[in-house]
């Protein structure tokens, strides 16, 4: 059986990026994780146990600034969590071919390194937040988009989850430039979109429009999208046996 060990990658600020692997053979399962989630919950714990069963590998990480990993919050940003991204990515491709299954906002960065990493064979994505910050700075009212653009700096919300993390307005920069590019190089990557109809923090209609706008671009684009029954969550008992059998089936 496959065991688990830890590692640390060192990032171009050298601050140390921590997660979990296991080595496996045939295919590697890459979780990343949504905007302040660490890298193990109920998902990423699942899909270890189901590549211990399959003898498959399996990674999941903590972005810097927030988990196990080095650094503090407020000095990173989306630039930063995707070159945490390409980083992991660089270390597995001394292995099998990759699935990357990403969740709420590591669903756009999955996206992204789907991309540009040829190991990537099959992308997962479960409530994707694409361009997330950029529609959080649309969604505000104008006094608050204002006073996040003057002071610099506004939490996700006021809830107490989200009210002591404070986002700088350069996420807001970098969330549009990159949703501008995110049609630009299409590489033809098996993807599978898993959105619930009852999703309140990122809306299904962006899993929807996202499709649209890419099957406008490439209309053969290997993407399906099923938006079921279910919250942002999306973690009962049906749910995740539906998660398990898109995980489970080969690229």
């Amino acid at each position: 059986m496959n065991s688990q060990h830890s590692f640390e990658l060192a990032a171009a600020d050298s601050k140390l990026i921590r997660g979990d692997r296991l080595i496996g053979r045939d295919h590697q399962i890459l979780f990343i994780t949504g905007f302040l989630s660490k890298r193990w919950g109920n998902k990423s714990k699942a899909l270890a146990e189901w590549c211990r069963e399959k003898g498959w590998g399996f990674c999941c990480y903590d972005v810097r600034g927030f988990g196990d990993s080095e650094g503090t919050f407020t000095d990173y940003t989306l630039s930063d969590w995707i070159a945490d991204a390409r980083l992991v990515l660089n270390m597995l491709q001394d292995g099998a071919p990759i699935t990357i299954v990403g969740n709420s906002f590591g669903g756009w960065i999955a996206w992204m390194m789907a991309q540009e990493c040829s190991a990537v064979e099959k992308l997962i994505l479960i409530a994707p937040a694409f361009d997330a910050i950029g529609v959080r700075a649309r969604e505000i009212s104008a006094d608050r988009r204002k006073r996040w653009h003057d002071t610099g700096w506004m939490p996700w919300d006021d809830d107490p989850v989200h009210k002591d993390w404070p986002l700088s307005w350069k996420w807001v920069e970098e969330s549009d430039a990159y949703w501008k590019t995110s049609f630009d190089r299409l590489r033809p990557v098996k993807t599978t979109i898993l959105h619930g109809l009852q999703d309140t923090v990122i809306l299904p209609s962006g899993s929807s429009e996202f499709v649209e706008q890419l099957l406008s671009r490439d209309p053969a684009f290997p993407i399906e999208l099923h938006l079921i029954p279910g919250n942002h969550r999306l973690s009962s008992h049906e749910q995740i046996e539906r998660f398990r059998r898109l995980v489970l089936e080969t690229p």
